[in-house]
Parts: C-alpha cells; structure tokens; sequence
C-alpha cells in the first residue's frame, strides 16, 4: 500500500487553485510527484460545470467562473472544506463510478467519526445527512489521475448555500453541518474545519487505500 503527501493550503482563489491542480497533476502523470492530497478553502465562488452550461443554468448573485470537472453548479466559499485528490488510480480501480463511491465513504466515514450520521441518497451522488446534501463530489481525469474533488460545507454563512439551486437540486437542499445543528458532538467536541481535516486523514487509508504522511503546509507558488 502506497503512501500520499497531505497539503494544507489555507485560503486560496479557486482558479489559481485550479491551475495548480492541473500542473500537479501533470507531474503525477509523469511520476514526478506521488498521490497528494490538497486540503484547502476558496473565497466564494459559484462553479459552472458543463453540464450547467448545456442546461443553460444562469447563476445570479454570486461570483462564478467555469470548471472542467463533472457536474452542474457547486457552491465554495467559507465554512467549507475542499479536498482535492491528485491520485493515479491503479488499473483494478479505474472505474469512474467507483472512484465517486470511495470518495463518498471516505466522507461518511469521516463524519461518522464526528459523531455526524451522513449516507449516500439516489437523488445525487454525495454524502447526506438529514435529507440535506453537505457533501458535493465532482471529478475530472487524465490517463486515470484524478483532478479536483469534494468539499464538505461546515459552517458556511448566512443562507449563500442554502439560497442556490445546485446540480439540479431545488434551493434549500444543499446546506452545512451547523444549520443542521451538528456544532458539536456526544462528547462536547466542536465540530469544525479542522476536526473534520484530521478525521479525513484518520480515514484515509480504510477508504483511499493509500497511507497519509504527515500533513505539510503548501501554497500555489511553490510549483513554480
């Protein structure tokens, strides 16, 4: 079983985070780089997948920019959580659907370990808890190494993600972990970004099948 760096970014603008991703992912292709994972929040922005724009979806009141990875529209901003995987997947793991499948019961099982009952639901692809979608997943590859990800939303404010209609989900389904009352857990524990982070990692090596090394702080700039 094979190892994967952990890199906290902080707070990063989602396109130089998307550039990043795609010249990480290069290198990984090229073996220049082992499987990273990249933890990081973005400013708020609203995401537009193809699939939103063949559906013609018009966004009004958030900031936006184009993505290349599956799906509709995804809200980021603060109180959420970004994970982004730049793994090569090996060839018994090449499958597209099965790739989303760990991705979703890495968070569930990273929740779980936060006292948070999170499933998957037939409605879309995800983790779910009390009905409400907290979790988004949306991928893109090249020759099987994965770029982009899944945020989770924690505390996100006021009603920004709960105010948009998401991936063809109607306004008031996306919402975050602290709307739903989930502040802390059994034990008194606070749930927040960083509890969440280091049950990902704790989880990790059950649902990705690769053993985190120590987390490093790391921005954008150091792949130049």
């Amino acid at each position: 079983m094979g190892g994967i760096d952990v890199l906290r970014c902080g707070i990063v603008d989602y396109q130089v985070m998307a550039e990043s991703m795609k010249g990480l992912q290069k290198r990984r292709i090229a073996d220049e780089v082992g499987d990273t994972l990249i933890f990081v929040q973005h400013p708020e922005i609203v995401t537009i997948g193809p699939k939103a724009v063949r559906d013609n979806v018009v966004v009004d009141g958030y900031p936006t920019c184009l993505t290349d990875r599956g799906g509709g529209i995804t809200w980021h901003g603060p109180g959420q959580l970004v994970v982004y995987p730049i793994v090569k997947w090996e060839v018994g793991d090449q499958s597209i659907r099965g790739i989303i499948g760990r991705l979703e019961s890495w968070a569930i099982a990273a929740l779980a370990e936060c006292g948070v009952s999170a499933y998957r639901d037939d409605a879309m692809q995800g983790a779910w808890v009390d009905g409400h979608k907290i979790c988004s997943i949306g991928l893109s590859f090249l020759h099987w190494v994965s770029r982009h990800g899944m945020s989770i939303n924690i505390d996100t404010p006021g009603s920004r993600v709960q105010d948009l209609e998401c991936c063809g989900i109607p306004a008031g389904t996306h919402t975050s972990l602290s709307k739903l009352g989930y502040k802390k857990d059994d034990r008194g524990l606070t749930i927040n970004f960083e509890r969440v982070e280091e049950n990902l990692i704790l989880t990790c090596e059950e649902n990705l099948g690769r053993v985190p090394n120590n987390p490093v702080d790391w921005s954008p700039e150091m792949l130049v």
